[in-house]
């Protein structure tokens, strides 16, 4: 519960409130971190200052804000704060929380309905929101983790803005070390090494940094002082090497998908250990190394996908860190399999053509004609069952009229591609035979 709301406590009793929850900002232009929102340009102080608020999805990691930043834009706006969480409210808890909002609507003040880990709710479920965010019964407001682009309706995302909190910066998770400081009315009795430790062993994470920083204080004697070896012993966590969401995490996922597809088994099997060893998400190294097989190997190895995909049910199956020793064979594997982007540049070869050509229809030859007059139009006519053909082949042009045949996949003499090539050369000589 932020300050704003919480009732006078007395002093030994208020000491004794979590950390974080004492430093919840009061207004939002206290909130540190997400500036882009809440600070004097922001989206949110720019909505408060026009008189209007509209239904919005706040997605970002947890410990960014956006439970307080809920709070204090309700406050701030006037509106009755109502929260729920998805994981454990169910048809009956909305109904009940509609109804009220509908009575105080009725007495002239509007709801603001945080919904918690909104994700969590099936599709008909977030279908239930759509006739009180049409008709106003409420300004919803959702905080998810997941992408909302993949797990909320399309529907309600239609009548929602989104809006991205950030992960805490270093500078950001610093200010508010400092605030804890002024708050406790005592230093962290950590050296400059340790602190810089502590802000990284938090990930960007405004509520972690805070309970941490109790640890530490609990944990210490009179006078003592951490180095960055006794902070880990103190709190039993290790500082990440790099942080997830930032510079770190993309310079070496670059790194490792450069060296498979430079096919440098040795240093790409580095950087995934380095990956591992900095706590990285195993099943997203496991995405990553799919993408590779599809990018830069390709059909001049079919297997590799197979291997890849197979690599991500082991680990399913074994878990870490027995299971990371199957996305390590995956990643040695691409490393050392022949490589083609024949597919990857023929897709987007065709991808732009579809852009450009969208509105034109197939020939009609090769368009089933279920209906008389369909086939009075001309549909299938003249089409030519591949199978029965010399060589299982027609040589027919498959291609819109308007547009005549293009060439999109031109696969190197390498690897499998090279009987995929004599295929293709097989049947551009047959065409050419048979006039197609």
């Amino acid at each position: 519960m932020s300050d704003l709301f919480a009732p006078h406590l007395p002093k030994d009793v208020e000491a004794r409130r979590p950390l974080a929850d004492r430093l919840r900002p009061k207004t939002l232009a206290e909130v540190t971190g997400q500036e882009h929102l809440t600070g004097e340009d922001g989206v949110l102080a720019r909505m408060i200052a026009s008189g209007s608020l509209g239904s919005m999805i706040f997605w970002g990691p947890p410990g960014t804000g956006k439970t307080t930043v809920a709070r204090l834009l309700s406050g701030e706006a006037g509106l009755a704060f109502e929260q729920i969480s998805a994981i454990f409210s169910g048809v009956a808890d909305l109904k009940k929380v509609f109804e009220a909002a509908r009575m105080r609507r009725m007495d002239g003040r509007q709801t603001l309905l945080f919904v918690d880990e909104i994700h969590r709710f099936n599709r008909a479920q977030q279908d239930g929101f759509l006739p009180v965010m049409e008709d106003g019964t409420v300004i919803l407001v959702g905080a998810t983790t997941e992408n909302p682009s993949f797990e909320l309706n399309a529907a309600l995302l239609s009548r929602a803005r989104v809006l991205t909190f950030k992960p805490h910066d270093e500078e950001s998770l610093g200010t508010l070390l400092k605030r804890a400081e002024e708050v406790e009315g005592k230093p962290l009795p950590l050296d400059a090494d340790a602190r810089a430790s502590l802000v990284r062993m938090a990930d960007g994470d405004g509520r972690a940094v805070l309970t941490l920083a109790e640890e530490v204080w609990r944990a210490a004697r009179e006078g003592e002082v951490f180095d960055t070896e006794g902070l880990t012993r103190i709190v039993q966590r290790r500082a990440p090497v790099y942080d997830k969401g930032q510079d770190g995490h993309y310079n070496l996922i670059s790194a490792l998908h450069k060296s498979v597809r430079g096919s440098d088994p040795d240093a790409a099997l580095y950087y995934l250990c380095r990956m591992f060893d900095a706590g990285e998400d195993p099943l997203y190294l496991g995405r990553r190394l799919v993408r590779m097989a599809v990018e830069d190997i390709g059909l001049a190895d079919p297997q590799a996908l197979v291997i890849c995909n197979a690599a991500k049910d082991a680990y399913d199956y074994l878990g870490s860190p027995e299971g990371e020793l199957a996305l390590a064979q995956a990643c040695v594997y691409l490393a050392t399999a022949p490589k083609s982007n024949g597919v990857y540049m023929a897709y987007k070869s065709a991808m732009r053509a579809a852009k450009e050509n969208g509105s034109l229809l197939p020939p009609k030859h090769i368009l089933n004609a279920p209906t008389k007059l369909m086939k009075a139009e001309g549909y299938n006519d003249g089409y030519r069952y591949d199978h029965d053909e010399p060589d299982a082949f027609s040589g027919q042009d498959y291609f819109p009229e308007k547009m005549g045949r293009k060439t999109f996949y031109d696969p190197p003499e390498r690897g499998f591609e090279r009987e995929i090539r004599k295929r293709l050369d097989w049947w551009a000589k047959l065409r050419r035979e048979r006039g197609g």
